[in-house]
């Protein structure tokens, strides 16, 4: 299967020699190990543990694993052994000045933020790898990406058994890592919670209506959205109010890291059933919108994404504030430019360093800092 170049490889480099541990977090099957593995080649060990003869082996005698595997080690799903936290700081502290003597790898977020507030505080440099970006994506496949999703292996067999494989991820998932991560009662319930999430996406999350219709308390709701947060299957994105009145909107909209989930989980499985469907403009909002945060995520750029809603329901999807400056989104899943796409972004261009709307026609200039642009082209960017 082929090797794509991934974007967050300089930034892995550039912490390797900053740290003496770099962690790595995101999804299963976002590409971790097989990364470090290229990138790295000879000049690290690789242990797994989610092989049971690696945890085995290091439960057995941690201090003599510990003396075998002590500099430069990649070491993989480091929440199925959270004592080793404990022993990778020891070693560091001997030697704080010999960087990237180790990579932590893991794929929730809970479990291994707390493992590291706890033991190795001032001494990791944190990132996060998630499914492909559109810049790492084929330029044959990034049609079929908008509906089928970035995992790497998808994309390295060119979505061939995407479904089959989507039903085997989501199984996988629910019956291993969640359970690792919390506990979840009925997991019947668990994931039609996730299926009606994922009906939802590009929406207004509104957790009272979810309890009501799957039967759990409004907590219950809270709890299992976190854990959802926490394995990087879903964000939220919260409204934006600074300089632009009063918080109107409370609620935070709701999104997946993943099209090809959503489209697995609401019966999606072709090209005509996507851009025929009622999930199209959903899919399309939430496509652009996870590729903005995907971006962000992969380059350590400092700014975060919001959205903005006034009472009457007129809508900016996507603000990218970079504190000093903004840009402001609109995004369309039409192939024809209309005047009224751009309204409230003329009304509030002021307040933007640059306004878009991102849509699936051509680039038109609308005027001083406000364009129309083909949604590749912005992405590619």
């Amino acid at each position: 299967m082929p090797y794509y170049l991934r974007v967050i490889e300089k930034t892995v480099r550039e912490y390797l020699k900053l740290f003496p541990v770099v962690g790595l977090t995101g999804p299963r099957q976002s590409g971790k190990s097989t990364m470090l593995r290229k990138l790295l080649g000879a000049k690290y060990r690789y242990i797994s543990f989610d092989d049971l003869n690696a945890v085995d082996r290091f439960h057995t005698d941690p201090e003599r694993f510990m003396e075998v595997y002590s500099d430069k080690v990649i070491f993989d799903e480091v929440q199925r052994v959270p004592e080793i936290f404990h022993y990778v700081k020891l070693i560091v502290d001997n030697n704080r000045n010999n960087y990237g003597k180790f990579i932590m790898t893991g794929s929730s977020q809970f479990a291994f933020m707390k493992r590291v507030s706890e033991s190795l505080a001032g001494r990791i440099g944190l990132l996060t790898l998630l499914p492909f970006q559109f810049s790492e994506i084929p330029t044959r496949l990034r049609d079929q990406s908008l509906y089928q999703g970035g995992y790497p292996e998808l994309v390295g067999r060119k979505y061939r058994g995407a479904y089959d494989w989507y039903s085997s991820y989501l199984d996988t998932y629910l019956t291993r890592d969640v359970r690792d991560i919390s506990e979840i009662g009925d997991i019947r319930d668990f994931r039609r919670f996730i299926q009606m999430l994922a009906a939802r996406v590009a929406q207004l999350l509104n957790m009272s209506e979810i309890a009501r219709d799957l039967g759990v308390s409004v907590p219950t709701i809270k709890k299992w959205i976190s854990v959802l947060e926490a394995s990087y299957v879903v964000f939220l994105l919260l409204p934006f109010h600074k300089n632009m009145g009063k918080r109107i909107i409370k609620s935070p909209k709701i999104y997946f890291y993943d099209t090809g989930l959503v489209s697995y989980l609401t019966g999606i499985r072709t090209k005509q059933l996507f851009e025929n469907g009622p999930m199209y403009g959903a899919l399309f909002e939430n496509y652009v919108v996870s590729e903005a945060r995907k971006r962000l995520i992969h380059t350590r750029t400092d700014a975060e994404i919001f959205f903005f809603r006034e009472s009457n329901g007129n809508e900016i999807d996507l603000i990218i504030d970079q504190k000093s400056s903004r840009e402001h989104i609109e995004i369309k899943s039409g192939h024809t430019f209309r005047p009224e796409m751009a309204r409230l972004l003329m009304q509030l261009s002021h307040e933007a360093k640059h306004s878009w709307v991102v849509y699936r026609g051509k680039e038109i200039a609308l005027g001083d800092g406000i364009s129309a642009v083909n949604f590749k082209s912005f992405l590619e960017d």
